[in-house]
């Protein structure tokens, strides 16, 4: 194994994993450093109490909140990162979320590149990830130079049924944007089985677009692109004049090992990026490298969201739920002229998983009353934006432990829309007030413990003054490293980040072939 290369990625989801993929042609030595391993096929894959109550692929991290009390985040290491298991929602922000908007908080700030500039990459994320969906349907989609590559997923008939009473009820749902590998014409043929365990579980036949399966494994098929599990990356160090990156210092079969690249990403995630750059302080970046500005770890948003379950009038057989959207109140309603954000179906929920999410509700509640809730839940994912603020942030105490401090923010639209939805049951066939919110994913009551759709930390801007990255998500402050991964948003809309991250990830990695020329 060499140790030095032209390219080193640290992390390999939806940034680092798309990275690989799209440089691996190059003929470049690529190597991709995983702190985690392949997740494990196995049974349990697809075992609510295994994935939501014995909490079987969280990885045992410990990081604090601002008052120092220790918590376990709702974190995965693993060869594919977060994607291995999230819900394969694959949305673009909206063509006005790349620019400035007043939120009933403040404002949600402008990007330093406009969506027109994003929209190629979009397109070839779509691709990449075989996104299924319907253009033309969802009144605040941005403009796309391309249809999506693959049909929507049909609905199940419970589905179907909500589908036509919102629109009988003057809104307008569509399909929602899926990454999974189904072909609907030929079963027989298909990856994807339509299971009711995709959300929120890993894909036991690898047929959710996460970024092991169309990411890694297609880079791994270059002789010239090597991956290292298991491979802790500790502190970058510089050259003497603190411009380069010169040594990535890796921790691995416990042994620790020095290794170079010419260009060095950091794709570990936005908390984790953060941490890494701040615990890779030297004489030259005192305050952690490439913050001059002070801006690393600081303005963290985690989306302002809640699951809840309505209980339906008849049972929801449903088992692959997460079919349609709605965002006709994405900016705004009557009488609230603030965005307000969107609304998704969530997957389908079942007895156990309420064993998970509410341990001390349900200590004594049988599981045959928890799976009759089940049976008659329809399941919904509120999505608004929360607002970046410097105080929100990635911090390293004495000992270097990460500490994620937050104070939620923008709160006002997430009830807006909750209280929108509530108002709306009695016309989509559900029981009139029962809205019942979930923790869905969460074992921890801390809210901060989700950090699915964590984002920012060091945003990219043209100003090195107040931004970590140059508008390639190149350090301002150094000449050969980048982060790419959703550290880089400047705001994080109301859709989920992946899509996005995946999309930049192209971007940048057009960037770098041009620079590698």
């Amino acid at each position: 194994m060499s140790d030095t290369y032209d390219v080193i990625i640290i992390g390999s989801g939806a940034g680092g994993g798309t990275l690989a993929r799209t440089m691996a042609p190059t003929g470049k030595r690529i190597l991709i450093l995983e702190r985690g391993d392949w997740l494990k096929r196995e049974a349990q894959n697809w075992d609510a109490k295994s994935v939501f109550v014995e909490n079987r692929y969280i990885s045992p991290d410990t990081w604090y909140d601002r008052n120092g009390k220790a918590f376990q985040p709702q974190i995965h290491y693993f060869v594919g990162g977060a994607t291995k298991m999230y819900g394969a929602a694959l949305y673009r922000l909206r063509k006005e979320d790349f620019g400035e908007l007043r939120e009933h908080d403040g404002v949600s700030p402008a990007w330093p590149l406009s969506y027109e500039e994003m929209e190629p990459f979009y397109t070839k994320a779509e691709e990449m990830y075989q996104v299924h969906g319907l253009r033309g349907t969802d009144p605040t989609e941005p403009p796309a130079s391309a249809p999506y590559p693959y049909p929507p997923v049909s609905n199940e008939p419970r589905i179907q049924q909500l589908f036509d009473n919102l629109k009988a009820k003057g809104c307008h749902p569509f399909s929602a944007p899926c990454g999974i590998m189904l072909n609907e014409q030929d079963m027989a043929n298909s990856s994807c089985i339509r299971c009711q365990t995709c959300d929120g579980f890993p894909c036991l036949v690898h047929a959710k677009s996460d970024a092991e399966v169309l990411g890694v494994r297609p880079a791994l098929q270059y002789p010239n692109v090597t991956l290292l599990r298991n491979s802790r990356v500790l502190k970058l160090n510089t050259d003497a004049s603190g411009r380069s990156v010169k040594e990535v210092v890796v921790e691995r079969d416990g042994e620790t090992e020095t290794l170079s690249g010419d260009i060095v990403v950091v794709s570990c995630g936005a908390a984790n990026s953060a941490k890494l750059l701040l615990s890779s302080a030297n004489d030259k970046h005192p305050n952690g490298l490439a913050n001059g500005s002070d801006q690393v770890g600081r303005n963290y948003m985690f989306h302002n969201s809640m699951a809840v379950l309505a209980l339906s009038k008849e049972p929801n057989p449903t088992l692959f739920q997460k079919t349609i959207a709605i965002n006709d109140f994405y900016f705004g309603m009557d009488g609230f002229d603030f965005p307000v954000g969107s609304i998704q179906m969530v997957g389908k929920s079942v007895g156990e998983m309420y064993k998970g999410e509410k341990p001390i509700e349900t200590e004594l509640a049988p599981i045959r009353l928890l799976d009759d809730i089940g049976r008659h839940a329809v399941d919904f994912w509120l999505c608004t934006e929360d607002l970046p603020d410097p105080e929100n942030r990635v911090s390293l105490d004495r000992a270097g432990n990460l500490t994620l401090s937050y104070t939620p923010n923008n709160q006002v639209p997430k009830q807006k829309l909750y209280d929108k939805l509530k108002s709306m049951l009695k016309h989509l066939g559900m029981e009139p007030g029962h809205l019942i919110p979930r923790n869905a994913y969460l074992k921890n009551e801390i809210p901060i413990a989700g950090v699915a759709h964590q984002a920012g930390t060091c945003r990219f801007g043209l100003d090195p003054k107040s931004s970590v990255l140059d508008v390639n998500c190149k350090a301002h402050e150094l000449d050969n490293l980048y982060v790419v991964d959703t550290s880089f948003f400047v705001s994080i809309g109301a859709v989920n980040p992946a899509l996005t991250a995946m999309a930049n990830a192209l971007r940048v990695g057009a960037h770098l072939q041009d620079r590698l020329k």
